[in-house]
C-alpha cells in the first residue's frame, strides 16, 4: 500500500462509520441502530391506519402531549399545558423554541392550520376533528396559545388533543398541498428527521438533537416479518417490529428477555341489526354471543395477532382493569344454545351483513356448530362485523362509533355517554365503566378481540419500550 493509501483509509473507514454505513456482513457502527418493519401505508400523520407508520410518526414528530387512559391524566409534550376553566373554552400553551425539521418555527398557527385542512381532507384524523373534538373556534391568540371553544363541554379534550394524528405540519406543506410528495419526504417536530426520500425498502432516520447512549442514525428496512425475525436472531438486524403468529411460541425462548408486547389502537365486534325482528331480543344478541370461541380464532385465522375480549372497552382506551372477563366475552356454546331456544330463536339460514373481514366465514361455520343455528357469510339482515380503528386514546371514540353504527339508543344511554364526556377526564372513568355495563348488559354489539404489537431485538440494543398510539419507542432504544 503507496503511503497515500495508508493515510486515505483510515479518513474513508471513519467516514463510513460516521454515515451509518458498514460492508455487508460487518457489524454497524456503535451508534446506528437497524430496524426491520412492515411497510407503512403512509406517513401523513393524519391519516396513518398502521403500526408501522405510527412508529415513524412518534420518531417524526411529537404530539402536544401523551396521555393515560388508566389514570385520565395527560403528560404534556409538545405543549406546556393544557387547560379549561369549564370544560368548553380550552387554551394549550406551547413549549418555547420549538422547530420543524426545515428550520422553521412551530407556532400555535401550525396546528390551527393543520387542523383546519385535517377537517377539509378526507383523512382518518377528519372524523377526531369533526366528530369528537368538534370546537366552533380554533384561534392563535399569540404565537405559544391555542384557544379552541367547544359546542359542549367535554373532559375529554386532553385525551383528544394528545392524538399523534393532530400534530403539527409545515406551512410550506400546507401552501404546497402536495400531500403524496409531504408522504415521501415528511417534516416533522420530532426527535429524528428522515434523511433523504422514503423508499419502499424504507429508509434512514437521523437523529436531530444529541442524545448519550442512544441510536444516532436508524436504518429502517421492510421485508418479511419472519425472515427478519431471524435475521435479528441472526445478528443482522437489531430490532424486528413484527412478530408472525408462527413464531410466538418460539419467540419465548429465542428472545427469553427480549421482547415486548402492546395494545394496539384497534379492537373488532360482532355487530346486531337491532332494527331486525329476530334480533331486537337481547336474549338472542347474548346467546350468539357466547357461541363465538375467541381463543380458537385467537389460534387459527388472526394468527395470534389479537387478544380475545375480556370486556367491551379495549385496552387501548380502558380506564383501567376489569375485574373479570365479562360474561359476554366468554364460550359457552351450551348456554348460548339455550338462550336461543329459550328465544324460539327459528332454525333458519342468517346471514350475515356486508364486509370483507377473513374471520366471518370461520365465526359462521363455529357459531353454527356451536349454537345450532345455521349462519351463512353471504351478505344480508343478520349480524356483521364492526372493526374500528382508534385514532385517540378516549373512550368516547370507540363507544360513540358503536351507538353510531349500531343506532343502539336506549334507556337513556345517549345522556350517560354525554355524561361521561362532560366529566373532567380523571374522574371520567367511573361513568365510562357504566356505559360500559349498559352496553353488555344490552349488546347491541359483542365484544370479540383487540389486536396487539411484538417486538424482539438482539442482545446489543435494549430500553426498547412501546406504547399504544406510538408503538416502539425508537427515542429510546439504548445500544451497547
Amino acid at each position: 500500500m503507496t503511503m497515500r493509501l495508508r493515510l486515505l483509509a483510515p479518513l474513508l473507514a471513519a467516514a463510513l462509520v460516521a454515515a451509518g454505513c458498514t460492508e455487508s456482513g460487518e457489524s454497524p457502527a456503535p451508534d446506528v441502530l437497524r430496524v426491520g418493519l412492515a411497510a407503512p401505508a403512509t406517513l401523513l400523520p393524519a391519516d396513518i391506519r398502521d403500526q408501522s407508520g405510527r412508529m415513524l410518526a412518534g420518531a417524526l414528530w411529537t404530539p402536544l402531549g401523551d396521555y393515560d387512559p388508566t389514570t385520565g391524566k395527560m403528560t404534556p409534550r409538545a405543549a406546556e399545558s393544557v387547560t379549561s376553566p369549564d370544560r368548553t373554552t380550552w387554551t394549550v400553551k406551547l413549549k418555547d423554541g420549538a422547530k420543524f425539521h426545515d428550520g422553521t418555527p412551530v407556532t400555535a398557527q401550525s396546528y390551527v392550520d393543520t387542523w383546519k385542512t385535517i377537517g377539509q381532507e378526507q383523512w382518518q384524523a377528519s372524523r377526531v376533528v369533526k366528530e369528537l373534538l368538534r370546537a366552533k373556534e380554533i384561534t392563535a391568540p399569540d404565537p405559544l396559545t391555542i384557544r379552541l371553544v367547544l359546542d359542549r363541554p367535554s373532559g375529554q379534550t386532553p385525551a383528544l388533543l394528545s392524538s399523534p394524528a393532530l400534530v403539527p405540519l409545515p406551512a410550506s406543506a400546507l401552501a404546497s398541498r402536495d400531500w403524496a410528495g409531504f408522504a415521501q419526504r415528511p417534516v416533522g417536530n420530532g426527535p429524528f428527521r428522515l434523511d433523504g426520500a422514503w423508499q419502499p425498502s424504507g429508509g434512514t432516520l437521523v437523529r436531530v438533537a444529541d442524545a448519550p447512549g442512544k441510536a444516532r442514525v436508524i436504518e429502517l428496512k421492510t421485508g418479511d416479518a419472519a425472515a427478519q425475525y431471524d435475521e435479528v436472531k441472526a445478528g443482522k438486524l437489531d430490532l424486528s417490529t413484527v412478530v408472525p403468529g408462527d413464531r410466538h411460541e418460539a419467540m419465548h425462548a429465542d428472545f427469553a428477555q427480549r421482547h415486548v408486547m402492546w395494545a394496539l389502537p384497534n379492537v373488532s365486534y360482532l355487530g346486531f341489526p337491532l332494527t331486525a325482528a329476530h334480533f331486537s331480543d337481547t336474549t338472542v344478541r347474548h346467546g350468539f354471543a357466547l357461541g363465538v370461541d375467541r381463543a380458537a380464532l385467537e389460534a387459527g385465522v388472526l394468527g395470534k395477532q389479537v387478544d380475545p375480549a375480556k370486556s367491551l372497552l379495549p385496552p387501548a382506551v380502558a380506564p383501567g382493569e376489569r375485574s373479570s372477563t365479562c360474561r359476554p366475552c366468554t364460550f359457552d356454546a351450551g348456554a348460548g344454545k339455550s338462550l336461543l331456544t329459550q328465544a324460539e330463536f327459528p332454525a333458519t339460514p342468517v346471514h350475515f351483513g356486508q364486509s370483507q373481514a377473513n374471520w366471518l366465514r370461520p365465526l359462521a361455520d363455529q357459531v353454527t356448530k356451536a349454537v345450532g343455528v345455521p349462519l351463512a357469510p353471504e351478505p344480508g339482515q343478520g349480524p356483521f362485523a364492526l372493526d374500528i380503528g382508534l385514532m385517540t386514546p378516549s373512550p368516547q371514540e370507540v363507544l360513540s362509533e358503536i351507538a353510531k353504527t349500531t343506532g343502539y339508543a336506549s334507556d337513556g344511554f345517549a345522556d350517560l355517554l354525554k355524561s361521561a364526556e362532560e366529566t373532567e377526564s380523571a374522574d371520567s372513568g367511573e361513568v365510562y365503566r357504566l356505559v360500559e355495563n349498559q352496553l353488555l348488559r344490552d349488546l347491541p354489539v359483542a365484544p370479540l378481540w383487540s389486536g396487539h404489537g411484538h417486538a424482539v431485538w438482539a442482545e446489543r440494543a435494549g430500553d426498547v419500550t412501546a406504547t399504544t398510539f406510538g408503538g416502539v419507542d425508537l427515542s429510546a432504544v439504548s445500544l451497547h
